[in-house]
């Protein structure tokens, strides 16, 4: 297995993954028009020939043995510069009277652009029978390996949107009980046109005042930053890089957005640089516990590696491992330990 920029050549497996991904999947909406025009914008984004704040870094994961895509991942460089980047901010408002001498804190909710700039992680999804052997964590890290490689290329603040609740029947509790009545629509062309880029009518529709959430149902209070049961093993691998829920949260399935300072992630602060050696046979079967990524953009490679470098900073690879990396003697290893 091993991580990759997805291509042109990649949109028929892009298509089934989209095909997969169940209602809340924003990023990644069954529409092939739409799915060719993302996948330019990563080649054009690899390839630099976009500007930096404009960038999305698409990556694939592909089985080697059966030379499927399996799963896939996402960086924006930065959101909400072309189109608004909405969600609520969890917030309080105290109320007293001193008549009365009565005080009263109530939560609300505030529509909010206060993401706008920041980059985001995004877009991962795992094919379910390939749910094992740690390739969720294969997809998750190697986004942070390739920022901290390129780190001038990404603002100071990373973000990312997580899955909301939504029970047995695909239904939202959060949307039918606030977001249904703002949108003329059902949640899932409000999720569609979301997906395409189309948000301006979130800005347009939504109101501009603060929701008191007591207005709200109790399910739908119930889901302000919880996370779909599918998304929790994601939002568990970023909590452990050092990501946070600030109190932001997604305005149509409540979903929380966790974020941190881009230099105070784990994996970027610990990752570094190594050279390469090649040995022909692995010296033990133990499982891998070392993510390495190359160091070229478009040449980008990432996958597990079976032991981890020594006192000088060289990494010994199989001859296999070189291969899957498409690197050779003398060249040089982003590595980190998990």
């Amino acid at each position: 297995m091993h991580i990759r920029p997805i291509a042109r050549g990649d949109l028929d497996g892009l298509q089934v993954l989209a095909q997969e991904t169940g209602v809340g999947f924003t990023s990644l909406p069954d529409n092939r028009d739409f799915l060719a025009s993302k996948i330019e914008s990563a080649v054009s984004a690899f390839e630099e020939r976009t500007p930096a704040d404009d960038r999305l870094y698409f990556f694939v994961l592909e089985d080697d043995a059966r030379g499927e895509l399996v799963g896939c991942c996402a960086i924006e460089g930065q959101v909400g510069r072309e189109v608004p980047f909405y969600n609520y901010r969890v917030g309080t408002l105290a109320h007293s009277s001193v008549q009365l001498d009565l005080h009263r804190t109530i939560d609300t909710l505030f529509l909010s652009s206060d993401h706008t700039g920041d980059a985001e992680v995004c877009s991962l999804y795992l094919r379910p029978e390939y749910r094992r052997d740690r390739n969720g964590a294969l997809l998750s890290k190697a986004r942070w390996l390739f920022m901290a490689q390129f780190r001038d290329r990404f603002p100071n603040k990373v973000l990312a949107e997580m899955r909301g609740v939504f029970d047995e029947n695909g239904v939202s509790p959060f949307w039918e009980c606030l977001g249904s009545h703002f949108f003329p629509m059902a949640f899932t062309e409000a999720d569609r046109l979301t997906g395409l880029g189309q948000k301006s009518f979130i800005g347009e529709l939504m109101p501009k005042f603060p929701i008191y959430t007591p207005f709200l149902s109790e399910a739908a209070r119930a889901c302000i930053g919880e996370v779909h049961e599918q998304t929790r093993p994601a939002l568990e691998m970023l909590k452990k890089e050092g990501m946070r829920w600030e109190g932001y949260i997604d305005i149509f399935d409540g979903g929380p957005t966790v974020e941190a300072y881009l230099d105070d992630v784990r994996a970027i602060r610990t990752s570094r640089l190594c050279q390469v050696e090649v040995a022909g046979e692995a010296d033990n079967t133990e499982r891998p516990s070392w993510l390495v990524s190359t160091t070229e953009m478009v040449n980008f490679r990432a996958a597990w590696v079976g032991r981890g470098p020594d006192d000088h900073d060289v990494i010994t690879l199989t001859e296999e491992e070189a291969r899957r990396l498409d690197v050779g003697a003398g060249d040089s290893l982003r590595v980190l330990e998990t």
